[in-house]
């Protein structure tokens, strides 16, 4: 059986969306139970999740997505636990190819996937949807350089899982934490480009800032651990806000935008990005609070 675990939190249309593509799976020979955590949300989904077969709605209010997914797992009954996003589209073998990975490679343990932007209209993108489609989820080049793989895409054996042991709370970017001290224990993620899910782009500039808080905040707390720690981070700092020109041969080479339009808008999402980047980062290293800005993820 495989257990699809999904942290929610206010995103009930997202919600609903990513249920349907779960129960439009194609090829899948496997039995599929769906749980759906909510992190305390302002109005129950229970109505959403009784809408489709299989799902069984919990509640976890310790505020932060690792530990909603953490509830998940402590009562899934599958022999592979397949983690995706609220707000995430299944594509419609997503299941059906993780389910044959793992058939065809006993050795797999941990398995990260493709994310791609959900475009309204994928002749004309939006500023983000440009930006986005370049920029977010670059999950083959996280699993490659980092080691681990974004949990809106994850599938892991589940005895893998209760080895390497549970995610992070809200104070560390928890599916970096979880794919490192995996792979420190010998489990490599591998990345299965068949694996497919589709995140839409932020709707405004204010969501993708939010963000980047919480991202900004979390390798801050990683570093002020090291030695030297502020003279590096405020050098990091400043290669942040030097970045932009730097991702023009990104943009132009890349095959997931077509036309100059889009790569104009890209850039411009680059540059406004990494100086908010640039100031975020400067603020912190002069006494900002980071566990204010990585605890956004739940505001109830």
């Amino acid at each position: 059986m495989i257990s699809v675990i999904i942290p929610h939190l206010d995103q009930p249309e997202a919600l609903r969306s990513c249920l349907a593509s779960l129960s439009a799976q194609s090829g899948l020979q496997q039995a599929v139970e769906i749980i759906v955590v909510d992190n305390g949300s302002r109005v129950s989904p229970a109505e959403i999740c009784a809408a489709f077969p299989n799902v069984t709605l919990m509640s976890q209010l310790v505020p932060g997505p690792g530990p909603a997914r953490n509830l998940g797992v402590s009562n899934a009954k599958g022999d592979i636990l397949a983690f995706i996003d609220a707000d995430c589209i299944a594509g419609s073998g997503w299941l059906a190819e993780i389910a044959r990975c793992f058939e065809a490679h006993p050795d797999y343990a941990i398995l990260g996937g493709d994310v791609r932007i959900a475009c309204r209209d994928p002749h004309r993108l939006t500023l983000l949807e440009a930006y986005e489609s370049v920029f977010a989820y670059r999950m083959k080049e996280y699993i490659a350089k980092q080691g681990f793989t974004g949990t809106g895409n994850l599938a892991v054996r589940a005895d893998v899982f209760a080895a390497v042991g549970p995610f992070g709370g809200i104070e560390i970017a928890e599916d970096r934490d979880w794919g490192q001290r995996a792979l420190r224990l010998g489990h490599r993620t591998h990345y299965l480009p068949a694996m497919i899910v589709y995140h839409p782009a932020r709707k405004t500039l204010a969501e993708l800032a939010q963000k980047w808080e919480r991202h900004t905040a979390h390798d801050f707390v990683r570093i002020q651990s090291q030695r030297g720690w502020r003279l590096r981070w405020l050098l990091r700092s400043l290669a942040v806000a030097l970045s932009p020109a730097a991702e023009l041969l990104r943009i132009g080479r890349t095959d997931r935008l077509k036309g100059w339009r889009s790569r104009a808008l890209a850039f411009l999402g680059v540059v406004f990005i990494r100086c908010y980047r640039f100031w975020m980062m400067l603020a912190l290293a002069f006494g900002a609070s980071a566990p204010a800005w990585s605890g956004r993820w739940n505001r109830a």
